[in-house]
């Protein structure tokens, strides 16, 4: 099969009403921090990208929206093709131009720093990370608190950055500025928005 045979299939079935589903659930993770969504629209694209994550980039990136691979992403050139017919997105060549960062090895992941945080007058100028874990469960449990949480909620996803607790506190305190991270899985969705908190770290 060639690259560019790669590179147009896999799309969502149905581009209008899988991108209407995707965004909501994503919105709703993102306003329910540390909650997972299931049944949500996926696709076949070229590995290592997974079905959910390229859903993910499907509904949110175009061509005003530069996409960063992490290298195991970057190594296959079929993962570039395939987003770029897809959603027209151009590749940035490093964390701090993208919008958007797709993350195949989230235990090897640069720091959190290293990504667009965004400015006090524009905080929207910021990244977004999507990172593939293997599971929503299994992991070191976070405790969440923070808008959207009426208490306290609980996650615990595999693997995770290296220090991630350490580095969510920092990302955290850069508020407004600062990253927003959507974690995905076979097991469905969640969010972590700058704006909750990993309770028991800062205490």
């Amino acid at each position: 099969m060639t690259l560019d045979s790669i590179a147009i299939e896999g799309g969502f079935k149905d581009p209008v009403f899988d991108a209407q589903t995707m965004f909501r659930a994503i919105m709703q993770a993102m306003a329910e921090p540390g909650t997972v969504h299931h049944g949500i629209a996926l696709t076949k694209p070229p590995a290592p990208l997974t079905p959910e994550a390229a859903g993910v980039a499907l509904t949110l990136c175009d061509q005003d929206t530069p996409v960063w691979l992490d290298p195991a992403l970057q190594a296959d050139e079929a993962v570039g093709a395939w987003l770029a017919f897809h959603t027209g997105a151009p590749i940035a060549n490093t964390p701090a131009d993208a919008h958007f960062a797709l993350v195949a090895d989230p235990e090897n992941l640069i720091g959190l720093e290293n990504f667009a945080q965004g400015s006090q007058e524009y905080p929207d100028r910021s990244a977004t990370l999507v990172l593939q874990v293997a599971s929503l469960t299994g992991g070191a449990e976070l405790l969440l608190e923070g808008p959207g949480i009426q208490h306290q909620a609980r996650l615990s996803p595999r693997p995770m950055p290296r220090h991630f607790a350490r580095q969510w506190a920092q990302n955290r305190a850069r508020f407004p500025r600062g990253i927003d991270i959507v974690l995905v899985s076979r097991e469905g969705l969640a969010a972590l928005p700058r704006t909750t908190r990993i309770a028991d770290q800062e205490d």
